[in-house]
């Protein structure tokens, strides 16, 4: 793995971080295209630049989360399940599960049909209900509508994406909205949860894996971090105003067309 893996590795986490199509599964396809060797750092590398997107979160919501204790609160109900779950099946997930096509292409299909599913059943509601919310200002508002109750299903639903492939944005954006959120506040509420989800993932891995990261690999984690919070400060302004107009069916088709696609490629044993 060199400098220009990790720029590109990191332009792929800050696009694809917020969106519904799995940030790590795109980072594990990404890393496949490359050439580059499956290795133990890889995998912390994969993990520990989401931080880096996820910074952009704090970023551009500082002003208005550290004023909104009630929010603050939520967020930290609904990461507990999370918390409890990663530490659990973080070291099975990552010696079986990161790394591998197979159960990431998959991810992708399964993930790609349900967000139709959903999308179909419930299109008329959710556009409606985004483009009378909060006009697009990302970090306008954060009096976002949620109980405890909501808090904790949420935290549930995004360990989900704790599989390779599933992503979760979708985990979270999907879990919420059948919890009975509208789509503009459980995005909102989304961004917000992986703060802490992405700051313990980090760390943890960093903590168990620190015996395999020597001073290169300190610079290829210093790049692959500041270019993804860098694309991810773009991506978030531009993903909450794409939701205000469009469903999630466009992400949809993108996720079975690569999943199918990387299918195909082992299938042919090209990977």
């Amino acid at each position: 793995m060199n400098i220009f893996h990790a720029i590109i590795l990191g332009i792929v986490e800050g696009i694809t971080e917020f969106l519904p199509i799995s940030s790590t599964g795109h980072m594990i396809l990404t890393s496949k295209v490359l050439g580059i060797q499956e290795t133990d750092f890889l995998k912390t590398f994969e993990i520990v630049i989401q931080l880096g997107a996820i910074l952009a979160v704090v970023a551009l919501y500082f002003k208005r989360l550290i004023t909104s204790m009630d929010t603050i609160k939520k967020v930290i109900v609904a990461f507990i399940p999370t918390a409890i779950i990663g530490l659990i099946f973080h070291d099975l997930v990552k010696a079986y599960l990161l790394g591998s096509t197979l159960v990431v292409s998959i991810s992708l299909i399964v993930g790609g049909i349900i967000i139709i599913w959903f999308e179909k059943t419930n299109q008329k509601k959710q556009l409606s209900q985004a483009q009378t919310a909060v006009g697009g200002e990302v970090g306008k508002s954060l009096n976002i509508d949620i109980s405890y109750m909501q808090s904790i299903k949420i935290g549930f639903y995004q360990s989900i994406a704790m599989i390779p492939g599933v992503s979760r944005s979708a985990a979270t954006i999907i879990g919420g909205q059948i919890s009975g959120l509208s789509r503009i506040a459980i995005v909102e509420f989304s961004f917000l949860l992986a703060i802490p989800t992405m700051f313990a993932a980090s760390f943890l891995d960093l903590y168990k894996g620190v015996g395999h990261i020597g001073s290169n690999e300190v610079m290829l984690l210093v790049v692959g971090f500041v270019t993804a919070f860098i694309v991810a400060f773009i991506a978030i302004k531009s993903f909450i105003n794409y939701i205000q107009k469009h469903s999630f069916i466009g992400f949809a088709v993108y996720r079975i067309i690569v999943g199918v696609l990387f299918l195909i490629l082992l299938a042919f044993s090209v990977l």
